[in-house]
């Protein structure tokens, strides 16, 4: 398993080859203690046995998939489903895949990138597609590119899924969280949309104007306002630390697991699109370029 870091004055980060998973992301607070913002395993070789996609670039198809496939041009493509339910890319996504580092910048503003080939109906899937990550150090910001052409329709829904932590407590509900998200999508007890848009106005999900997280939990598909370029804000008043998530994206599925203090800022399309007309497009055609751009700013707030 190979790693590789790049850095600049800001930001430190450590990528591994498999799953293309960020490993490291080193910022300093506010007393210059340096922090790693995401959950991750110390040693390269523990993601082989990770089932919380650390860090990873998930795929084909990020999120859920219902019906057991989807179809296009009147083909019926078959995947692999637990309880009803395709989940990020089926039994080995591109999470659980050796990425190839194709290039590796340590220029004033570093970069890196890998690239992953997956061959057609690789679990299920249709075409030839090659897909890239790109991770880049501009200043106090990490930029992550997703990129992929195909040679026949499919269906593609690609994000980073590394779980974010602001400081070293062992909580997240004194984090205040702000979402550019006026919608939540419906979802049934499975976590697969109805199809159904909800306003998030006057329930628990309202997180239009920043507020603590408390002792409230997401597994939450929400929808960006119309032209957004900023996704959510996150701020930890013990580290000083503020994350801004910037998207080209539609959607963003927030998440915070039961099983430690983190949140997770999915950028993507909607879980299900495939299969829900009035959800925006998932078809990637040959000849199209794939393009999915997310960025984390880190700045100090006193």
């Amino acid at each position: 398993m190979e790693q590789v870091t790049i850095k600049n004055d800001f930001i430190s980060l450590s990528v591994l080859d498999y799953g293309a998973i960020i490993q490291k992301l080193l910022v300093k607070d506010k007393e210059g203690k340096e922090l790693n913002l995401v959950v991750g395993l110390e040693h390269p070789e523990s993601y082989l046995d990770d089932l919380k996609c650390l860090g990873a670039c998930v795929g084909r198809y990020a999120g859920r998939i219902s019906n057991g496939g989807f179809q296009i041009d009147g083909n019926t493509y078959n995947l692999y489903t637990k309880n009803g339910v395709h989940l990020h890319g089926g039994k080995q996504g591109f999470a659980q895949k050796y990425w190839k580092f194709e290039t590796v910048d340590n220029s004033e503003h570093p970069w890196v990138k890998l690239r992953y080939k997956s061959s057609h109906m690789e679990e299920g899937y249709p075409g030839n597609l090659n897909a890239s990550v790109t991770y880049k150090l501009i200043d106090n910001s990490l930029h992550i590119i997703h990129e992929a052409v195909t040679d026949k329709p499919t269906v593609i829904n690609l994000t980073n899924h590394s779980y974010f932590c602001l400081d070293n407590t062992n909580s997240i509900d004194h984090y205040e969280l702000q979402l550019e998200c006026p919608e939540i999508l419906e979802t049934q007890d499975n976590l697969l949309p109805t199809g159904k848009l909800i306003s998030v106005t006057d329930t628990d999900y309202d997180f239009l104007t920043r507020k603590e997280i408390a002792g409230k939990r997401l597994d939450t598909p929400y929808v960006v306002s119309d032209n957004a370029q900023k996704v959510a804000e996150l701020y930890s008043p013990v580290s000083g630390l503020r994350m801004t998530v910037e998207s080209n994206q539609p959607a963003v599925i927030v998440y915070t697991p039961p099983e430690f203090a983190a949140i997770c800022f999915e950028t993507q399309n909607y879980p299900d699109a495939p299969n829900i007309k009035s959800f925006p497009s998932a078809i990637l055609n040959p000849g199209e370029t794939y393009y999915n751009q997310a960025i984390f700013t880190f700045d100090l707030v006193t």
